[in-house]
C-alpha cells in the first residue's frame, strides 16, 4: 500500500502544488484520540464531516490523523476560484494523480476536451477509474465552505452516490455543505464531527494554556477560560497570547470578553466581515438578546425598524427584514456554524456563543455612537 502521505508524480504546472500538499503534523497540539480514532471508524462509510465554525482546529485535526491512518490520504486546499466545475475535477483528477499519475487520466481528457460531456458521464468514468484503483484511499476537500456553485455540489452528490468502496471522502467546512446530508446520515453513510466534538474539554484547555502555550495557571483560572471560550480552541490561543506578559492573569481572565483586541481581530476578520450586509444587520440587532427564538428576532427587528424611519437621515438597508422569516434565519445561521448554539433539539431556541455575542454587541455600540 502506498504511504498515507502519497508519493505520486507531480501535479500538472498549470495549477498550484500547494493546492494538493497535506500540511505537515504539527508537534506543538493537544494528542487527541478519541477524535482520530472516529476518524479511522469512519473509513467504513462514504463521507466524514467536519463542520465548524473557524478556529476550531478541523484542518489540524486532519493533520494529526494522517500520519497514523492506514489509509493512502490524498488532498486539495479548496479556494473561491474552485467554483469553476472543470477547475475543481481538474484539481480532484491532480490530487488523485499524486496517488498514481495515471489514476483519472481517462476523466482528465473528457474535462479537457473541446466539447465535454455531461457531468454524469465524466463522474461515472472517474467512478469506473477509482474502483480498478488497487488501494483504499481517503480524498480530503478542505475548505469546502468556499464551494457555492451548484453543478458542482450536484456532481459531487452523484460522486458520494456511487463511490467505489476503496474510497472515502473527507470534508472540513466553516457551514454545512448544500449535499444530501440528511440522506447519507440515515443510511449511516456518514461521519459528523462538529464544533461541540472539537471543542477542547477541560483536560484538553489545561494541556494547551500550560503544556504547548506555556503559561502556567491555575486550575481555577483554566476553569474560568474554558467556561469563558467554551473550548473553541482559536479563543483559548489569542487569549494566551494576550496573557503573555501580565502579572495579575486572574483578573485578566475575569475581564476576558470578545473585545479583547486578538479576539476582536480574529472574530471580525475571519468570520464577521464574510457575511453579506443583510446577515451582518441581524447578527448585530439581535446580539441584544441573551436567547434567541424566531418571534423575538423579528420583534427586536421591527422595533430597529420602527426607531430607524423617525431619523431623518437614516437608510433602511433591508427593510424586508420587517417582515422576514426570523426562524429561517436562526436555521441559516445554525447551518452555516456561526458562532450559534441550539439549545434544544427542536430548532426552536438559540444563543450566540460568549466572545461572538460580546463581538457584535461592541459592534453595535459602536455602529450607535459612531
Amino acid at each position: 500500500m502506498s504511504d498515507n502521505r502519497s508519493t505520486g508524480a507531480a501535479p500538472p504546472t498549470a495549477l498550484l502544488p500547494t493546492k494538493l500538499y497535506i500540511p505537515p503534523a504539527r508537534t506543538d497540539l493537544v494528542q487527541r484520540r478519541h477524535l482520530t480514532n472516529r476518524l479511522n471508524e469512519g473509513m467504513q462509510r462514504r463521507l466524514t464531516l467536519i463542520s465548524a465554525p473557524a478556529g476550531f482546529g478541523k484542518t489540524t485535526l486532519l493533520g494529526e490523523w494522517i500520519p497514523t491512518s492506514s489509509r493512502c490520504v490524498t488532498w486539495v486546499s479548496l479556494d473561491k476560484g474552485d467554483n469553476d466545475a472543470i477547475r475543481f475535477w481538474t484539481y480532484v483528477i491532480a490530487a488523485l494523480q499524486m496517488l498514481r499519475s495515471d489514476l483519472g487520466k481517462k476523466t482528465q481528457g473528457l474535462l479537457n476536451s473541446p466539447q465535454p460531456p455531461t457531468f454524469e458521464t465524466i463522474l461515472t468514468s472517474l467512478v469506473n477509474e477509482i474502483a480498478a484503483f488497487p488501494d483504499v484511499f481517503a480524498l480530503v476537500l478542505d475548505d469546502y465552505h468556499v464551494i457555492e456553485a451548484p453543478p458542482i455540489h450536484e456532481a459531487l452528490a452523484f460522486l458520494l452516490e456511487h463511490l467505489p468502496r476503496n474510497m472515502h471522502v473527507i470534508i472540513t467546512s466553516r457551514a454545512d455543505p448544500a449535499l444530501p446530508l440528511a440522506r447519507l446520515r440515515a443510511q449511516r453513510e456518514m461521519t459528523e464531527l462538529r464544533a461541540h466534538d472539537l471543542r477542547f474539554t477541560l483536560a484538553e484547555s489545561a494541556a494547551f494554556l500550560n503544556e504547548v502555550m506555556k503559561i502556567g495557571i491555575e486550575e481555577k483560572d483554566i476553569a474560568a477560560l474554558d467556561q469563558r471560550t467554551e473550548g473553541w480552541i482559536a479563543g483559548l490561543q489569542l487569549a494566551a497570547l494576550s496573557m503573555q506578559g501580565r502579572d495579575d492573569v486572574s483578573a485578566f481572565i475575569k475581564a476576558f470578553t470578545g473585545d479583547d483586541r486578538y479576539i476582536l481581530d480574529y472574530l471580525i476578520e475571519e468570520v464577521f466581515r464574510r457575511q453579506p450586509e443583510h446577515i451582518q444587520n441581524f447578527l448585530l440587532q439581535t446580539s441584544i438578546l441573551e436567547r434567541l427564538c424566531g418571534s423575538l428576532c423579528d420583534a427586536i427587528l421591527i422595533t430597529d425598524h420602527e426607531s430607524r424611519i423617525t431619523e431623518p437621515q437614516a437608510v433602511i438597508r433591508n427593510p424586508q427584514f420587517v417582515t422576514s422569516n426570523s426562524q429561517a434565519m436562526l436555521e441559516h445561521l445554525e447551518r452555516a456554524n456561526l458562532f450559534i448554539v441550539p439549545l434544544d433539539d427542536k430548532r426552536q431556541w438559540y444563543r450566540y456563543h460568549h466572545l461572538f455575542a460580546d463581538l457584535l454587541r461592541f459592534r453595535l455600540q459602536q455602529q450607535k455612537t459612531g
